[in-house]
């Protein structure tokens, strides 16, 4: 059985051979010829084809390089040019403005201070100028001993007071020669001050209003120039010995 497989095999093969080398044509048992020829002939419309190339890519140009920064050219100055001088009016603005200053005066009573208002309305000052400035000054009271009739008798009561270890001071002003035995702003609390004087066997004390309340001014001038400064030396009478000192002194 073997070998009658091995004889178809290889009759088989030898077949193959003879079929794949044409020596089988007169029977018709040849393969397909694939010779050039035959490709030509199953071309279909070989004149519409054409050869195109394949596009060659062009690299980019590389960046030139940059040229180096140009070094500065070197400013050349400029030639000294004379200014022309100032004309007149030019100069004239150009100088520094006259320095103002403010002056005031010290407090007056308000004779003293109507005295110096007429004054002002006449002189050659503007009423912008100046301004008043008041203040209210309260009364004052004292609880006093005096007026002794001469120094002997003042000293006598100096004496009797240290010993019962009362203060005092003088009295000043119109009431001189006097003593005080204190001061006070109302006169209920000068009256309830006598009262314990008296009580302290203290003779001859009273109470005396030693200052009237009262308004008080005060002359204010903020802007005087050089001029004005000089026309105010023709109003010093009025001034009543009340001297000009720069504000806020």
């Amino acid at each position: 059985m073997l070998r009658f497989a091995l004889l178809v095999l290889l009759l088989a093969n030898a077949g193959y051979l003879a079929w794949t080398q044409g020596w089988m044509a007169t029977l018709g048992w040849t393969p397909a010829v694939q010779s050039e020829p035959q490709r030509l002939a199953r071309q279909v419309r070989p004149d519409v084809l054409s050869v195109v190339r394949e596009p060659t890519v062009t690299a980019p140009p590389a960046p030139a390089p940059q040229a180096a920064p140009a070094a500065p050219t070197p400013a050349i100055p400029a030639p000294d040019v004379a200014l022309p001088a100032p004309t007149a009016p030019v100069a004239a603005a150009a100088a520094a403005p006259e320095p103002l200053v403010c002056l005031q005066t010290e407090s007056m009573d308000e004779a003293q201070a109507n005295r110096l208002r007429q004054a002002l309305r006449q002189s050659e000052l503007p009423a912008s100028s100046w301004e008043w400035q008041t203040s209210a000054v309260a009364g004052r009271w004292m609880v006093y001993v005096g007026k002794f009739a001469n120094e002997t008798a003042l000293e006598k009561r100096r004496a009797e007071l240290r010993a019962r270890k009362i203060g005092f001071d003088r009295a000043g002003g119109s009431l001189e020669p006097g003593l005080s035995l204190g001061r006070f702003s109302t006169e209920e609390a000068a009256t309830r001050e006598l009262t314990n004087m008296l009580n302290q066997g203290v003779r001859g004390a009273r109470v005396v209003q030693e200052r009237a309340a009262q308004t008080l001014y005060t002359l204010r001038l903020a802007q005087l120039t050089p001029a004005q400064r000089s026309s105010l030396q023709a109003l010093r009478p009025a001034f009543a010995a009340k001297p000009l000192r720069p504000c806020g002194d």
